[in-house]
């Protein structure tokens, strides 16, 4: 299934996106795509609603962030092969792992707002990957049984305000708008490889990222895993799990970041595509 979450902003009601590329209102049976509903015993209820008997959302529709009522919001550094070495960076030994804001959650196509003093805002499209069923010290044989399912992540962060000012990368990961999830999240049935996916990125039409979840050095499995020795994941907490190579810290011969005007897409296969318009802070 691809489950969404569609709406006004902080108002948003649970849909799915039906075969014919229509979007079903859900609302009527689901409260929200949120806790117990992200369960496997949850998510075989909503596959058990009639479909065809649901009401239809209007095309023109807003779609917000994929998953409501987000309770951690992780993110794994340096988790591709190519990308540390177009930062020049050694390979990790274990994972490196940051959180981003809740708060800077949003919708896959809301827009980004560059920050107030900010000069180094970047993109990166990322592969995130939702908790449906708590984990707690599981095995990584058994970690995609807890995984609810997948969806697209722009892990936008201002590499001034992560490296230059001190302190650990989380302010400059957690503007708002610097975590556009969705637009669908794809039930983990519809993902059988995670580790298989073409992901891309480009800016005003300019490819910028062209890469796979090939190259991950540490799979969804592993980090899944992981990061349960360290803290109970819960439903509905989302993991961004690191970007391929083409940021634009890692240009040459210089940097490129973002500017107010620009445009953004990107995408992974399968799980859909966000567009975002660049605006600076009032």
């Amino acid at each position: 299934m691809k489950l969404l979450r569609w709406g006004e902003k902080n108002h948003e009601k649970p849909g799915i996106l039906v075969m014919d590329g229509t979007i079903r209102d859900l609302s009527g049976h689901v409260d929200d795509l949120a806790g117990d509903w992200l369960t496997d015993a949850g998510l075989a209820r909503i596959a058990a609603i009639d479909i065809d008997g649901l009401p239809s959302v209007p095309a023109a529709t807003r779609i917000g962030q994929c998953v409501g009522r987000v309770g951690k919001f992780i993110c794994i550094g340096l988790n591709y092969a190519d990308h540390a070495a177009e930062t020049g960076a050694a390979i990790p030994a274990e994972p490196i792992i940051f959180m981003k804001a809740t708060s800077a959650l949003t919708g896959p196509n809301d827009g980004i707002v560059i920050p107030r003093n900010s000069q180094k805002t970047d993109w990166e499209v990322e592969l995130g990957v939702v908790i449906g069923t708590e984990a707690r010290y599981v095995d990584e044989a058994d970690a995609l049984n807890h995984v609810a399912g997948y969806c697209v992540i722009n892990d936008l962060s201002e590499r001034a305000f992560q490296t230059e000012r001190g302190g650990q990368w989380t302010k400059g990961k957690s503007a708002d708008s610097f975590g556009p999830i969705g637009p669908w999240l794809v039930t983990r049935d519809e993902v059988p490889d995670p580790q298989n996916l073409k992901m891309w990125l480009s800016v005003d039409g300019v490819m910028r990222q062209d890469g796979s979840s090939k190259t991950m050095i540490f799979g969804v499995a592993h980090v899944v895993s992981y990061l349960s020795q360290f803290m109970s994941l819960q439903p509905g907490d989302v993991i961004s799990t690191g970007t391929p190579p083409g940021v634009g810290m890692g240009m040459k011969p210089e940097a490129i970041y973002l500017k107010p005007g620009q445009n953004v897409q990107l995408g992974i296969e399968g799980l859909g595509e966000q567009t975002q318009s660049v605006t600076a802070a009032a």
